[in-house]
C-alpha cells in the first residue's frame, strides 16, 4: 500500500534500518533526526504513520521528549497514527504513550515482522477511522472498468470468502487487496503482505508458520509466522503463481486443516485469517498442473477479481496524472505546473505497458527533471530515445522498455558488478530528452536511472544492483542518498 511514513529518531542507523524495511511496502518513507524540523515537515503534509522515538537528548530515558511530540501530532487536522519506539521501555511509559495517542509501542531492537505488523495495523486503523473502503483514493478512476471493480470489491469485502486478484504488473493488485481488507469485518485486524515468489523454499515454513527456539541453527528465540501474526485479519499472498510446487503442497495442507505447526513445535496451532492472493500469471498457466496445483487453486479462487490494465481505462489517465504530479510536487517542494494540451493528449493515448506504476514513475520523473513553466511530453519520457550501449560495459542496452518500466526509460545493461557506483550508474543512464548536460544535474539523472531500474525489477535490490553494475551495498547507500 502506498503510504507516507515518517521515522523520527535521532539514531541515523536505526532510522535507516526501519526505512529500508518499510520502503518496499509503503511508497514514501522519510526520516527525521531532529524534532525541531517537525513543524516544517508537517506544514508540507501530515504523514499517515509516525514511528516516534521517545528520547532524543543523550542520557535521557524518561520519554518526556517523545510524549511532548505526541501532543503536537494530535493537534493536526487529520492526526497521523503513532507508533512509539524506545530502547528503555517500562510499563508506566508504555501506558502513558498509549494515553497520549500512540496506537502501539515497540521496543528497540525490534523484530522485523512485529514492526511491519504494527505499521500495517496502524494504517488499517487510520483508514477505518477516516472511512476508507472500496472507494479509497488510492483506487482512483471513474471509468466504467473502475466503477465495476469498486462495486465488486464492495460486494465481496464483507464476506469471508478467499479472493484471488489477477492482473498485470503495476495495475495495483495490492491496493485492491487492501481495499478488500479495509471494507471487511476484519478491518481493525492486521493485514500482512507476503511476497511468495521471494520466499526461499528453505525458509518457507519458518516465515509462514513460525518456529520454536533451538529448532534449527540461528533459531535463537520463538518466532511467530505470518499466519499467526495476521490472526483475526487478512493475509495477502502476493505473486502466488511463483511458488514452487513443494511449497504449494505445504500451503494447501495449512489451508485445508486451518492450522499450522511451527518448526520444532509438538502441537499445531489454529489459524484465523482471510486469504487474499494475487498473481500476474495468465489464467491459462494457472490451470497448468506443472505450474500450479489445481487443489490449491480451488482453495484460493473462491472469488476472482481481474484488475484492468491502464490501457483499457485510458479515460482515467488525467485524474491519475493530476494526483501523482501534486504528490511529487509536494514531496520535492516544486512549484505546481499544468500539463500542455499536446502532452496531455500524448499521455492519454499512451498504452502504458507498466500500468499505473509506470505512470507514477513518469510523473516523478517529470517533477524532478521538467524545466519549463508547463509539463511537456518529453518531461515524462515519452519522447526519450532508446539508450545505446555504453562503452566498456558488458551486454547491450535494450532498445525498448522492459515490462513495468516507466515510459522512455532505457533497459539498462549489466555492468562489471564492482562497487564503483557513481560511474556505473551514470553509464547506464541516458540523458533525459527534457534535459541537457547544462540543465540536468548528475544526481537527478542518477536518481532517475535508479528509480527506473527498481521499477523494472519490481523493487528487487539484487537484480537492480546487477543491472546498474554496482554492489547491493552501494545501491543501498544510493537509495538513502536520493531518498528513494
Amino acid at each position: 500500500m502506498t503510504a507516507y511514513i515518517l521515522i523520527l529518531d535521532d539514531d541515523a542507523d536505526v532510522a535507516t534500518a526501519a526505512q529500508l524495511l518499510l520502503r518496499r511496502r509503503h511508497g514514501q518513507v522519510v526520516t527525521l533526526s531532529d524534532p525541531a524540523g517537525l513543524p516544517a515537515l508537517l506544514a508540507r503534509g501530515v504523514p499517515d504513520v509516525v514511528l516516534l522515538d521517545l528520547n532524543f537528548t543523550p542520557g535521557r530515558i524518561n520519554g518526556a521528549e517523545g510524549l511532548a511530540l505526541m501532543d503536537v501530532l494530535r493537534t493536526q487536522a487529520r492526526p497521523p497514527a503513532v507508533i512509539a519506539m524506545t530502547a528503555y521501555a517500562d510499563v508506566p511509559l508504555a501506558v502513558e504513550a498509549l494515553k497520549r495517542g500512540a496506537g502501539d509501542f515497540i521496543t528497540k531492537p525490534w523484530d522485523n515482522a512485529r514492526l511491519i505488523a504494527a505499521v500495517d495495523q496502524a494504517l488499517a486503523r487510520r483508514q477505518a477511522a477516516h472511512g476508507a473502503a472500496a472507494g479509497s483514493p488510492e483506487l482512483m478512476g471513474e471509468s466504467r472498468a473502475m466503477r465495476e471493480l469498486k462495486a465488486l470489491i464492495a460486494s465481496v469485502a464483507p464476506t469471508e470468502a478467499n479472493v484471488m486478484v489477477l492482473g498485470e504488473n503495476g495495475v495495483g493488485k495490492e491496493l485492491v487487496a487492501r481495499a478488500i481488507h479495509a471494507a471487511s469485518r476484519r478491518a481493525t485486524g492486521t493485514m500482512l503482505a507476503v511476497d511468495m515468489g521471494a520466499l526461499p523454499e528453505s525458509t518457507f515454513e519458518s516465515e509462514l508458520f513460525g518456529h520454536r527456539k533451538g529448532s534449527f541453527t540461528d533459531a535463537r528465540a520463538d518466532r511467530a509466522g505470518r499466519f499467526q501474526a495476521a490472526r483475526g485479519g487478512s493475509l495477502f499472498l502476493d505473486e502466488i503463481g511463483n511458488m514452487p510446487l513443494a511449497a504449494q503442497a505445504k500451503l494447501l495442507t495449512a489451508l485445508e486443516r486451518r492450522e499450522v505447526t511451527p518448526i520444532g513445535a509438538d502441537k499445531p496451532e489454529a489459524i484465523d485469517v482471510r486469504i487474499i492472493s494475487a498473481t500476474n500469471l495468465d489464467e491459462a498457466r494457472l490451470f497448468d498442473p506443472s505450474v500450479f496445483r489445481a487443489d490449491l487453486l480451488f482453495r484460493l479462487n473462491t472469488i476472482v477479481i481481474r484488475v484492468p490494465p491502464l490501457r483499457e481505462r485510458l479515460e482515467d489517465v488525467p485524474l491519475l496524472l493530476s494526483h501523482y504530479l501534486k504528490r511529487y510536487e509536494s514531496q520535492y517542494q516544486r512549484p505546481a505546473r499544468e500539463i500542455t494540451a499536446a502532452a496531455l493528449d500524448a499521455l492519454a493515448r499512451h498504452d502504458w505497458p507498466g500500468n499505473v506504476r509506470a505512470l507514477r514513475h513518469a510523473c516523478e520523473r517529470a517533477v524532478i527533471l521538467g524545466q519549463g513553466v508547463e509539463y511537456v511530453a518529453a518531461d515524462f519520457g515519452l519522447a526519450a530515445a532508446p539508450a545505446a550501449a555504453a562503452p566498456g560495459l558488458s551486454g547491450a542496452a535494450g532498445a525498448a522498455n522492459a515490462p513495468g518500466a516507466p515510459p522512455g526509460y532505457p533497459t539498462h545493461a549489466a555492468g562489471s558488478g564492482g562497487d564503483g557506483g557513481d560511474r556505473a550508474v551514470a553509464a547506464n543512464a541516458s540523458l533525459p530528452a527534457a534535459a541537457s548536460a547544462t540543465d540536468a544535474t548528475l544526481d537527478a539523472i542518477e536518481r532517475a536511472a535508479i528509480a527506473a531500474t527498481l521499477a523494472q525489477f519490481n523493487g528487487n535490490i539484487s537484480h537492480a544492483a546487477k543491472t546498474l553494475g554496482i554492489s547491493r551495498a552501494a545501491l543501498y547507500r544510493k537509495l538513502g542518498k536520493h531518498g528513494i
